[in-house]
């Protein structure tokens, strides 16, 4: 269960959270943050900037369930802060990944 499960019509959004042991809390964020995950006690919480449009929250929830699935909150931890930028781009090229790969497949 995956990502791509969800972006291909496979399984709900719900299914996803459950798998991952992760739910989705909504709060004003800090300007410029969309939304980041936190990994504590076998929990993912994925946090959501709750004044984002429709389009930018499913943008941001599809980029923090990236690095679940990338498995890189364990690793961000443990580098210099220079190193976050690395993480943000390669979520962002998964997602672009499973998306591309997902319209192909439509076609």
């Amino acid at each position: 269960m995956n990502l791509y499960n969800l972006l291909n019509g496979e399984i709900t959004q719900q299914d996803l959270l459950r798998y991952y042991n992760a739910s989705i809390i909504y709060e004003e964020l800090p300007t410029g943050i969309n939304g980041c995950v936190d990994y504590y006690k076998g929990i993912y919480s994925i946090y959501i900037d709750k004044n984002l449009s429709y389009y930018k929250e499913k943008k941001t929830l599809l980029h923090e369930l990236a690095h679940i699935e990338l498995n890189q909150l364990g690793q961000a931890d443990k580098l210099l802060a220079f190193k976050r930028d690395k993480y943000e781009d390669e979520a962002d090229r998964y997602i672009k990944l499973i998306l591309d790969y997902v319209k192909k497949e439509q076609i």
